[in-house]
């Protein structure tokens, strides 16, 4: 340890680095393990592995103590340190002597609870989701080519310089409205409230970049006010939200209708490349330059074809000609071959009707042939030709029963070839 040199007024006086030191050693032996209670904020892990820190009081005290943790002790932790969490630590007090800083170097970090700004950023989360406010069918497209874009962000942030850089860069052709606001601090919600209800009165500009560079969740906080998250839902006109850096998070990002990892990068998909929309116009002017040419061509060959036709009008005419004479040829002996076809039809009629009849009067024949044998197997006459008798009575009556005969009485018998007289002389 560097000693005090006497003065010349025999004073004791201390070097810095004597004096750095000297209170290092004491706090080692005062302090040599302790565990400590607080909030995280300003959590970074280096490329190195060694992880540095902000340690706030967690009763909301004004209070806050830098912290490290080297890479062998990062190593062992069991989970990822966010914003906001409650942790434990166990280590040690010790000075940072190239800046002369009061730091706590943690051996152990345990997980002790989120921190009541954490909490009260999932808590106002699941409300506002519940809300609708971050429903993904409500975001709005944004303009393809826009002319003016507002920004709102503070005046003296450097955000706004980054996003007039980008937008400089990559399109010039894009006119700039800022409408002023804090990004920070108590006040932050009313003025950016405000500075968005200004910009959604006037409707001077297609889109709107709410930005502001990275802090720790209370320098964010102005973002997950609800009164702006809900002005940010709320806007007429389409929002790109691009607040802290890629792994900063606030319900603005979640309620707007596009969320930009920085406020360059929503510069960047805010507008367009004036090379690209430049590159776009010239392949769309060779493309209607080859079509125009194509069609130009087409139209010329069209009319080539029609002043071939009127420089020989003779041979239009002639052609009219002979089609007006094949049409004449065929008017006239469209009627003889229509009464030729009709003959030819009549003609086959008759004969059907002709063979028709005949067919018909044979089956009538046959059918009366058919008849008049069956009426002669029924004659009478044929039977009295066999040798049989017809008997009648004087009036004429058949007599078929012996019951009907008398003794004395004269009846008459009808033979195949004439008739007789009789007289009934005896009946049996």
């Amino acid at each position: 340890m560097i000693e005090p040199r006497e003065a010349a007024s025999g004073r004791r006086v201390w070097g810095v680095a004597g004096l750095l030191a000297a209170l290092s050693e004491s706090l080692s032996s005062r302090f040599s393990a302790v565990t400590v209670s607080g909030e995280l904020s300003g959590f970074t892990r280096a490329a190195s592995g060694h992880c540095y820190f902000s340690l706030k009081d967690a009763d909301g005290l004004a209070a806050s103590l830098r912290g490290a943790m080297f890479r062998r002790a990062a190593g062992l932790l069991d989970f990822e340190p966010q914003e906001g969490m409650r942790v434990e630590m166990r280590g040690r007090l010790a000075v940072y002597e190239p800046r002369g800083e009061l730091q706590f170097v943690a051996e152990a970090m345990r997980l002790a609870g989120a921190g009541s700004l954490y909490e009260q950023f999932l808590r106002l989360r699941e409300r506002l989701e519940a809300a609708g406010l971050f429903a993904r069918e409500r975001k709005r497209p944004l303009p393809s080519f826009p002319t003016r874009i507002g920004i709102v962000t503070s005046l003296g942030a450097a955000a706004l310089h980054d996003v007039l850089t980008a937008l400089a860069r990559r399109a010039p052709q894009v006119s700039v409205v800022v409408y002023p606001s804090l990004v920070q601090g108590s006040e932050a919600p009313r003025a950016l409230v405000s500075a968005l209800e200004l910009a959604n009165a006037r409707q001077e500009v297609d889109l709107l970049l709410l930005v502001r560079g990275g802090g720790s969740l209370e320098d964010l906080w102005a973002f997950n006010d609800e009164r702006v998250v809900r002005a940010v839902a709320g806007s007429a006109l389409p929002i790109v939200c691009g607040v802290g850096h890629e792994t900063d998070i606030t319900l603005a990002d979640l309620a707007a209708d596009l969320r930009a990892p920085t406020p360059t990068a929503a510069a960047e998909l805010a507008a367009p490349a004036r090379a690209d929309c430049l590159e776009r116009l010239s392949a769309l002017g060779r493309l209607l330059s080859l079509r125009t040419t194509a069609r130009l061509d087409g139209q010329a060959q069209r009319l080539d074809r029609l002043a071939l036709k009127l420089s020989r009008p003779s041979e239009l005419v002639n052609r009219q000609s002979r089609l007006l004479a094949l049409l004449a040829q065929r008017t006239r002996a469209a009627p003889l071959r229509r009464v030729e076809l009709e003959s030819q039809r009549l003609a086959r009629l008759a004969e059907r009707h002709r063979q028709a009849m005949a067919r018909l009067l044979q089956r009538h024949t046959s059918r009366l042939d058919t008849v008049a044998a069956r009426l002669g197997m029924l004659d009478p006459q044929h039977v009295l030709a066999r040798g049989y008798a017809w008997l009648q009575d004087e009036a004429g009556q058949p007599i078929t029963s012996v019951a009907r005969l008398q003794v004395g009485q004269n009846v008459e018998a009808r033979l195949a070839d004439g008739a007789a007289e009789l007289q009934v002389l005896k009946t049996r």
